[in-house]
């Protein structure tokens, strides 16, 4: 049976005519590059020195089974389209249309919301005189078109290009950890009054904001390892090669967020924490805005504006494949599936990818402030993602009986973990854990625009499987290379 379901999982003719441009190299770094994001050392440290027991218990009942489903799984169908696919394979046409979906909406309202950041990230990047950025809506959108427009130009000329630009991202999160790990102990030369404790086991306080802290960092810190599977029909050796980046950087990873955090618990005075930059925000505390120490604090703000335009490219990029495979499938027209002449790119798919996000962008402005608006944008996002990750964590338990049979019946139990766990981010993502303009209106937007959104999805779908079934003659290969 194992044998039979690897040969239906090897990519098709069409498939085949995508560039495979990413080595284990780029694979490592965007792994990087897409989990670490620079806001959850922030999330995290309002936490305290409970940060490490929280971070280590969100890294067992999730982490790790997300690792484990995403290595069995890419192994058993190395496919583009990632978990999109899993899903199909496993649940049939709606609940993978459905997958395909939330993924979509997850890759483009969080590309918003990354893009959303740059405009914070630049006023610490010069200094006290742009405070005023952030909260200006028409330059923040300005900056953020501009952006969009790059993002749109890369991704239509493909990996070729786009990898760099997701490498360059990835390697400048490794610098700028680095470096704020190393702070405190800058610090310490310097005799500065900080109370630094790279690992403190304190445990947290039993309350709210607590739990949903805590749900914050169970799934939104820490989830994305699958989404490199997307680009597994771009990729060279995609079986092997993905498990390979997981393994690789999943220690980097969890390092990363558990000292990173330390450092910013350190500097950072509890209640005053930036959620939206707050490694810039620990930089100038603790380098000041003058002489050497700002040179050195505009220096890692700077890497942090690559890293943050490489992780909207890479998730930009990523989400502009799922109609393309689900196009494939004839679960979306047609048009999604045509693709560039020369570079082999979905075109048509970038192109309504790249209005969507500027206008949800637009949509996020209006009326809130910028934490809120960062905050709406990331939590709406992640509870479309974990309706994905549901369906992940579903496939060795209720998938069709022949995948389940060729799947370890260890990953069962890895999966029952991973599933409660997103589960409970899930239902505790409504509530705020910053200063919002109204707490109800504000898990309005976050609870409504998710059931609002598969509403809209599952209407689709059914229109579109309603519709007069027309017989057509099966394409060519030469017709299909022209779509």
């Amino acid at each position: 049976m194992r044998l039979s379901l690897r040969k239906a999982a090897k990519p098709n003719t069409i498939e085949h005519r995508l560039h495979r441009q990413l080595g284990l190299r780029d694979l490592v770094l965007t792994q990087v590059l897409c989990v670490v994001g620079s806001s959850w050392v922030g999330v995290a440290a309002g936490l305290g020195r409970a940060q490490t027991l929280t971070w280590i218990a969100a890294m067992l009942v999730f982490y790790l089974p997300m690792a484990a489903s995403v290595i069995v799984l890419n192994r058993e169908m190395p496919l583009e389209g990632g978990l999109y696919v899993w899903a199909h394979k496993a649940f049939g046409d709606l609940i993978g249309f459905l997958t395909a979906w939330n993924i979509w909406f997850y890759g483009i309202s969080v590309t918003a919301a990354i893009l959303y950041a740059i405009p914070t990230e630049i006023s610490y990047l010069i200094g006290p005189s742009a405070a005023w950025l952030p909260e200006n809506h028409l330059a923040s959108c300005a900056v953020v078109t501009a952006t969009i427009a790059a993002i749109t130009i890369a991704a239509l000329r493909g990996l070729a290009l786009s990898k760099w630009i997701h490498n360059v991202g990835g390697v400048s999160m490794l610098v700028v950890f680095a470096a704020l790990i190393l702070l405190p102990l800058w610090a310490i030369t310097r005799h500065a009054p900080i109370h630094w404790a790279p690992i403190a086991f304190q445990l947290p306080p039993a309350n709210l904001r607590s739990l949903a802290l805590f749900g914050q960092m169970i799934f939104g810190a820490l989830c994305g390892l699958e989404y490199i599977a997307i680009l597994a029909g771009e990729s060279m050796q995609p079986a092997e090669s993905i498990a390979q980046s997981v393994w690789i950087s999943s220690p980097i990873i969890c390092a990363m967020f558990i000292l990173g955090t330390s450092s910013v618990v350190a500097f950072a005075k509890p209640g005053h924490i930036d959620f939206i930059a707050p490694i810039p925000q620990t930089v100038r505390i603790a380098l000041g805005n003058t002489g050497i120490g700002n040179i050195f604090a505009i220096a890692a703000i700077l890497l942090l504006q690559f890293r943050l335009i490489g992780a909207a490219s890479y998730i930009f990029t990523g989400v502009t494949r799922l109609p393309l495979a689900a196009g494939w499938d004839n679960l979306v027209p047609a048009w999604f599936t045509r693709l560039h002449p020369r570079w082999r790119t979905p075109s048509n798919s970038i192109l309504c990818t790249s209005a969507l996000v500027f206008v949800l962008v637009v949509l996020a402005n209006i009326g809130v402030h910028a934490q809120e608006a960062f905050q709406v944008l990331s939590n709406a996002s992640l509870t479309h993602y974990e309706l994905a990750y549901l369906a992940m964590f579903a496939v060795p338990l209720a998938g069709v009986a022949a995948l389940r049979k060729s799947l370890p019946l260890w990953l069962k139990w890895t999966s029952v973990i991973g599933f409660f766990a997103t589960l409970f981010s899930l239902l505790i993502s409504a509530y705020p854990f910053v200063d919002v303009v109204n707490a109800r209106a504000y898990a309005t937007k976050i609870l409504g625009t998710t059931i609002c959104s598969n509403l809209i999805a599952i209407l689709f779908y059914n229109l579109r499987h309603s519709s007069p079934v027309i017989t057509v003659k099966p394409m060519s290969e030469e017709q299909k290379l022209k779509l």
